[in-house]
């Protein structure tokens, strides 16, 4: 019973004798074909099976030969342009390389415990949302305590993905459409022109009052977080301009960050510039920034809620 070597492509040849001496003889392609197929069929494949040669080209100094197997599946394989050595698989140095990369960069992505949570003198954050995702507004309502215990202790960050092309806001792209994206620029104008305290009011009124309607359309929710605005001194009028004008820049600093972390799914937590697994509740935030600082502020000592509510799964 004949064997069928393409079974065990596993097997690497590292050594070849394609280089060409006076004496030797050169195969035309035609010839390879002919010599290939004969090869195959005579010493590599079962009683009462036979394979076809879709083509045979030049390819790296041999014969590559696209060999028809009997189930439909199409193999390369090579042969020496002498005719007398057969390679029923050769390893592409540059493609295996390359994924030798690819599969790098995805385990230097995984997210850290918080137990490896790089540390700093003063422990900086970045939860990365969209403004609508469900598990986005959880996770900003479990970070809000820690903004208010450790205050000015950490540096918190609210973050966002969207991207956008050009300069009209109203292209923005957001998974839960343009309503979501033009308030990701709202947010970001909010703290840019009134800081960090006066964002997270607004946010924690966006979460309470107009995150719940916004499929109702725009005009519901323009008076929803108009009078979100109201309620933390915000501006409308300064506000809209900034959206306008200045929105589409402000996206696409967003964007440039998630990109640069890897980030794609809301919400993504970073601490010190490194993505961390957190439990997402309070304690668990407060624990994984504490963990971020050189000496941890005397506030770290206290005790947050574990209540995560909707704590698993992410919009991406």
């Amino acid at each position: 019973m004949k064997k069928i070597i393409f079974l065990c492509f596993g097997f690497v040849l590292l050594t070849t004798a394609c280089t060409k001496t006076s004496t030797e003889v050169t195969l035309s392609i035609e010839e390879a074909k002919v010599k290939a197929l004969a090869f195959i069929n005579t010493n590599l494949m079962q009683e009462g099976q036979e394979v076809s040669v879709k083509e045979v080209v030049e390819d790296s100094g041999m014969y590559k030969v696209v060999v028809n197997m009997p189930n439909g599946q199409e193999i390369e394989s090579f042969i020496s342009k002498d005719g007398k050595k057969f390679f029923p698989q050769v390893m592409d140095i540059e493609e295996t390389e390359a994924k030798a990369v690819e599969a790098g960069n995805q385990a230097a992505n995984q997210p850290k415990t918080v137990a490896d949570v790089p540390k700093a003198e003063i422990a900086k954050a970045e939860l990365f949302v969209m403004s609508f995702c469900p598990y986005g507004v959880v996770a900003e309502k479990a970070m809000a305590p820690v903004v208010d215990l450790l205050g000015d202790k950490a540096d918190i960050n609210i973050r966002f993905i969207a991207s956008i092309e050009g300069d009209d806001i109203k292209k923005v792209r957001s998974l839960h459409g343009p309503i979501e994206g033009i308030e990701n620029a709202r947010q970001l104008c909010v703290e840019k022109n009134y800081g960090k305290e006066t964002l997270w009011e607004y946010v924690n009124e966006i979460n309470e009052k107009c995150y719940p309607i916004y499929r109702n359309g725009d005009d519901v929710y323009k008076t929803c977080w108009q009078t979100a605005a109201k309620n933390a001194g915000v501006n409308i009028a300064k506000i809209d301009k900034c959206v306008e004008t200045e929105g589409p820049d402000l996206i696409r600093k967003e964007d440039d960050a998630a990109k640069g972390y890897g980030v794609t799914g809301s919400p993504s937590l970073i601490i010190n510039g490194e993505k961390i697994n957190a439990a997402r509740n309070p304690e668990g935030f407060k624990t994984a920034i504490c963990n971020g600082f050189d000496n941890p502020p005397a506030e770290c000592s206290e005790s947050l809620s574990e209540d995560g509510g909707q704590a698993s799964g992410d919009c991406g």
